[in-house]
């Protein structure tokens, strides 16, 4: 899948194996395609070389890119960079040349701090050097006034056909993988710094990725960067394979280690961040702004706490930033899931929302305290993304400390989920009191609210079964609580209830269903805004 137009503006002869670069034991380098000048001399590597570089560089003052050709790169505008290509017969493959193909982008104006590649094999790298050789330049492009060596964008592993591909690192340190349905959505990154903080956010970027063919069987691609920002350097190590399931997709499991190395105080550091798109959805479209139903890249964040709780909370666009922090100790797991998979609920037949990919997050340490944020911008577009999420942990870190993270990032349609647990699987809302009555006979000040949970707990139960609905609010009164299995649906139960509304300001709703002691159902979260707020 071809990087969108949302991706570029945040931030593109195979190298086939059919002779050898001459005297040279890197044999997965070998290239029929690019010349062996248009690499760089090899240099030892290894995670602990990259770690020590990450430590010196961090001990130094930050020095930030430089633009190689401003006049040139502010030429190549969005419709400009789309008609530079990379050349296919100088695509470069990542271990034996039947996996993992590798392409490069261009610099351009929305991208254009300059990134270095490098390949690696038996602990040696060598960096592969820009040239207008390897791209598809039409007659005339400003490109063709780039200098050789400037650099790149960035680079994306191609599926084996080279007609889409799986996994794209451009802009910062932004990355992102169109699994499991070939659609791009949310993206992630290597950190987050004072995001939605008082303090203006800092954005570190990958200045250098090595790749390496694992030496695993079936292991995939070990992606390696280093990072540089004004307040911190590290070294990653981000071990990614593409993994078929049974119903023939695939899904993305990254093995991610982050060493970072602070060289100055950070209020807030984002560990495991990602970002995300959320116009609207099916409890928010308050007014025909599109024609299409919903409108989102991810519909929920789910949380599994340290002390195995399971939470889900619908992402909403509000009337304000918002930043919400669920507090945890060791968390399970964390993720930006789109669990609508339903074309009719977005009916748009160009960018398939109901594809794009969910991410979870599962820490392969103790992480100790802190939280899970999630940011909420308001948006009217759907353009830009407004939401963001990561783990805060509550040591802060400081100048001189180096913190160590590890954690899988996988790539997915939905997370596994226990069979004794149902799932959310719809949030809607409207004016409370009984159906049926004229707008003017209802309760003023009342909402109300209606949850479907799913799922295969809900086995031989009916309304003479004890199902209740426990729900909870930081302000006003709840009423006319009501649970029941829904009719001709197997498996689905709907819980509502009515909101009398309190003051002003957001109010924070929290609801489960239940069955003597035991629950039945992951904790609905939601936050609401009256009117008046």
């Amino acid at each position: 899948m071809n990087a969108s137009r949302r991706m570029l503006l945040k931030s593109g002869g195979a190298l086939g194996l059919a002779g050898f670069l001459a005297a040279h034991p890197l044999k997965a380098l070998a290239a029929t395609g690019i010349p062996q000048n248009e690499f760089k001399a090899p240099q030892p590597f290894s995670f602990d070389i990259l770690d020590e570089e990450a430590r010196r560089i961090a001990h130094n003052s930050y020095e930030p890119p430089i633009n190689p050709s401003p006049n040139v790169l502010a030429a190549i505008d969005y419709d400009q960079a789309q008609r530079v290509r990379y050349r296919a017969d100088r695509t470069v493959h990542v271990g034996d040349a039947d996996h993992y193909p590798l392409q490069f982008f261009h610099l351009n104006k929305y991208a254009h701090d300059p990134v270095r590649i490098s390949l690696v094999e038996g602990g040696q790298a060598r960096e592969l050097i820009y040239n207008h050789d390897l791209f598809e330049i039409p007659a005339g492009h400003p490109a063709e006034d780039l200098r050789t060596g400037a650099g790149f964008a960035g680079f994306r592993i191609m599926a084996e056909d080279l007609k889409t591909d799986w996994f794209a690192a451009i802009g910062a340190s932004y990355f992102r993988s169109s699994a499991p349905y070939n659609q791009y959505g949310l993206s992630a990154r290597g950190l987050a710094i004072n995001t939605a903080t008082s303090k203006p956010e800092e954005f570190p970027r990958f200045k250098h990725y090595w790749l390496e063919a694992s030496p695993e069987s079936d292991g995939g691609v070990i992606i390696y960067a280093l990072l540089d920002g004004p307040s911190v350097a590290g070294a990653y190590r981000m071990q990614t394979k593409r993994v078929q399931q049974t119903n023939g997709t695939f899904r993305i499991e990254m093995e991610i280690e982050a060493r970072l190395h602070i060289r100055a105080d950070i209020d807030h550091i984002g560990i495991a961040p990602f970002s995300s798109m959320f116009w609207y959805g099916e409890d928010t479209r308050q007014e025909p702004r599109d024609w299409r139903p919903e409108i989102h890249d991810s519909d929920g964040l789910a949380i599994l706490t340290g002390n195995g709780e399971r939470i889900w909370r619908p992402i909403i666009n509000p009337p304000h930033v918002m930043t919400n922090a669920f507090s945890d100790r060791d968390p399970k797991g964390f993720g930006l899931l789109q669990r609508d998979r339903n074309f009719d609920h977005y009916m748009d037949d160009g960018v398939f929302y109901e594809k794009r990919p969910s991410v979870w997050v599962e820490p392969l340490d103790a992480w100790g305290e802190g939280a899970v944020h999630l940011i909420e911008l308001p948006t009217d577009t759907e353009t830009w993304d407004n939401i963001v999420a990561f783990w805060v942990p509550k040591e802060k870190a400081t100048a001189g400390q180096r913190r160590v993270f590890r954690y899988r990032l996988s790539w997915l349609d939905d997370i596994p989920f226990p069979e004794k647990l149902a799932q959310t699987v719809g949030t809607w809302s409207g004016i409370g009191g009984p159906p049926g009555l004229d707008f003017n006979s209802r309760p003023v000040g009342t909402r109300k609210f209606v949850i479907d949970f799913a799922g295969e707990v809900f086995e031989g139960l009916d309304r003479s079964s004890g199902v209740e609905l426990v729900v909870n609010t930081s302000r006003g009164s709840i009423s006319d609580i009501a649970s029941y299995p829904v009719v001709g649906q197997r498996h689905r139960w709907r819980a509502m209830f009515d909101l009398k509304q309190a003051g002003a300001g957001p109010i924070d709703l929290r609801a489960y269903l239940r069955r003597g002691d035991a629950a039945l159902s992951e904790t609905w979260l939601y936050q609401y805004f009256p009117a008046s707020a």
